[in-house]
C-alpha cells in the first residue's frame, strides 16, 4: 500500500508548515495561526517554510525548485507531513506528494481534521463527517491506493470473486465504487442531519418570546469564558483553537426583570472551509435568529483587526451582517502588542473593554446589553384595574412608573418603558396604551 497517504490525521506527526503568499498579497505573511492550528490537531511543528510567489504554479502551487528545496527540509527534519497555509487543488497535492514523498495537507484539510477531533455530540460528528466527505470527494484519486479494476466474475484474479452473475465484462474501477459509496453516505448524512436540524429549529422557534443574545468571534477569543462569567454555565474552557463545537444556550438575568437567552457558538477563523459553514448552518441558526450579537475580540492577538474582518466575513456569508451587534474587546488584562487596544478603540469607539477572566468591564457590558434589550425608551399612559398587580409588577421590573392616579377602582398610570418590552406589557394588558413621548 502507498505509505504517503493513508489518513488525513496529523496527530503526533512531525510537521513542516508552508506559507506561500501570491504576489501583491501581504496579508497573513506569518505562520502563527497555522502553527496554532497544527498544534491543536496534535502535530509537532519542526520547521516553517515561507515564500512569496510571483504566480501560482498550476502543478505544484510553489515552483519546482522550491518544492525540491522543501523535500530536502522534510528529509532533514524527518517530517511526516507538510501542511500548506493555502487551499490546494487535488492535482497539486498529488504532484507535491510525489516530489516531497510525505503526506501533504492544505489549510482546509487541517481544519476539518481539528473539527473531527473536537466533535462530541452526535450532531457535531455528523456535521463534520459530511463536511469531510464533501471536501474529499473530488480528491478520492489520492486518498486510496486500491484503485485497480475490479474484474468480472470470470476473472482469474482474487478480485474476480467480488463479481457474480451479470457482472462479467470489463469490470469497474475501485474509484467508481468509492465515489458511489461516498455519494450514498453523503445522502444518508444529509437525511439524518435534516431530522436533527428540524428539532433544533423547533427549539429555536419555541424561544420566540425571549430576547436572544449570541456570542460570536474568532476561535479562542474567550466566548466560553464569558458565558461562564455571566451565567455560571460551567462549559469547557481551554486555551486552544476550536475547544468547543456545539452551541450552548443558558438563561441570563442581567438586571431585575430582564430575562434573556445567551448562546455560545463555534469560533471562526479566516478562510473557514465553506463545507464546514454549510454543514454547520443549522448550528449557526442561533446566530441567524439572535436579537443581538456580541462580537468577542481577543485584543491580546496582534492580528485582532484581521480577525474582526474574518468574523464579519463569515457573518455576511450566513446572512447576519446587519444584525444588531456590540463589539466586545476581551483580554484587556493580557494585551501584548503595544497600541493594539488603542487602535481598536479609535476605530470602534462604541466597543466595550472587558476581561472575561477577571471580571473587569462586565458591568459596562451588562449596561450596554440592557440598552439593546430595552430598545428606545417610550413614555406612555394607560388605565388598568386596581386588582391587576401583574401589570404594575412588570412595569417596576422593566421600566419606571412616573405617575399613578387612583379613581373608582382603576389606576391611571404614566410610565417609561423600552420599546422592546412593549409587546410583553400588551400580553398582560389588553386595553389601550397611549404613547405620549417617543
Amino acid at each position: 500500500m502507498d505509505k504517503v497517504r493513508e489518513t488525513l490525521r496529523v496527530r503526533k506527526e512531525r510537521a513542516v508548515l508552508v506559507g506561500a503568499v501570491p504576489g501583491g498579497n501581504r496579508d497573513y505573511d506569518n505562520l502563527e495561526e497555522l502553527t496554532a492550528l497544527a498544534e491543536s490537531a496534535g502535530a509537532v511543528v519542526v520547521d516553517k517554510f515561507q515564500q512569496k510567489l510571483r504566480s501560482i504554479n498550476p502543478a505544484l502551487y510553489v515552483g519546482k525548485g522550491k518544492a525540491e528545496q522543501l523535500a530536502g527540509r522534510v528529509r532533514r527534519f524527518r517530517a511526516d507531513v507538510v501542511i500548506f497555509d493555502n487551499d490546494l487543488l487535488p492535482r497539486q497535492v498529488r504532484e507535491l506528494e510525489k516530489t516531497i514523498e510525505v503526506k501533504v495537507l492544505d489549510r482546509s484539510e487541517l481544519i476539518l481534521d481539528i473539527f473531527a477531533g473536537r466533535a462530541r455530540t452526535r450532531q457535531a460528528r455528523l456535521q463534520v463527517e459530511l463536511a469531510q466527505l464533501e471536501y474529499t470527494y473530488p480528491r478520492l484519486t489520492r486518498m486510496w491506493s486500491h484503485l485497480d479494476t475490479v474484474a468480472g466474475a470470470g476473472g482469474a484474479t482474487a478480485a474476480g470473486a467480488v463479481g457474480g452473475i451479470g457482472t462479467r465484462g470489463p469490470g469497474e474501477q475501485q474509484l467508481e465504487i468509492d465515489r458511489r459509496l461516498v455519494n450514498k453516505r453523503i445522502t444518508e448524512l444529509k437525511g439524518e442531519l435534516k431530522k436533527i436540524d428540524s428539532r433544533r429549529l423547533r427549539e429555536i422557534d419555541g424561544r420566540r418570546g425571549l430576547f436572544k443574545i449570541c456570542l460570536v468571534g474568532y476561535t479562542n477569543a474567550g466566548k466560553s469564558t464569558l458565558l461562564n462569567a455571566l451565567t455560571d454555565a460551567g462549559v469547557l474552557v481551554e486555551d486552544r483553537l476550536f475547544a468547543t463545537l456545539d452551541t450552548r444556550t443558558r438563561r441570563w438575568t442581567p438586571a431585575g426583570g430582564a430575562d434573556v437567552l445567551l448562546s455560545d457558538t463555534i469560533g471562526f477563523v479566516r478562510n473557514l472551509p465553506h463545507q464546514l459553514v454549510a454543514s454547520f448552518r443549522a448550528t449557526l441558526e442561533e446566530v441567524v435568529n439572535a436579537d443581538l450579537l456580541l462580537h468577542i475580540v481577543d485584543v491580546s492577538s496582534p492580528d485582532a483587526l484581521k480577525q474582526i474582518e474574518s468574523v464579519n466575513g463569515v457573518l455576511a456569508e450566513i446572512g447576519c451582517a446587519r444584525r444588531p451587534m456590540l463589539l466586545v474587546l476581551n483580554k484587556v488584562d493580557v494585551v501584548r502588542a503595544v497600541g493594539t487596544l488603542e487602535m481598536l478603540q479609535t476605530l470602534y469607539n462604541d466597543a466595550i473593554c472587558i476581561s472575561a477572566k477577571t471580571g473587569y468591564g462586565l458591568d459596562d457590558l451588562t449596561d450596554a446589553v440592557l440598552v439593546q434589550y430595552r430598545g428606545t425608551e417610550l413614555v406612555f399612559r394607560m388605565t388598568i384595574n386596581q386588582s391587576n398587580g401583574r401589570v404594575q409588577s412588570f412595569l417596576r421590573a422593566h421600566g419606571t412608573i412616573v405617575k399613578q392616579d387612583y379613581l373608582n377602582g382603576e389606576v391611571l398610570i404614566e410610565a417609561r418603558l423600552g420599546r422592546n418590552q412593549l409587546a410583553g406589557l400588551k400580553k398582560l394588558h389588553r386595553g389601550d396604551v397611549e404613547i405620549i413621548q417617543r
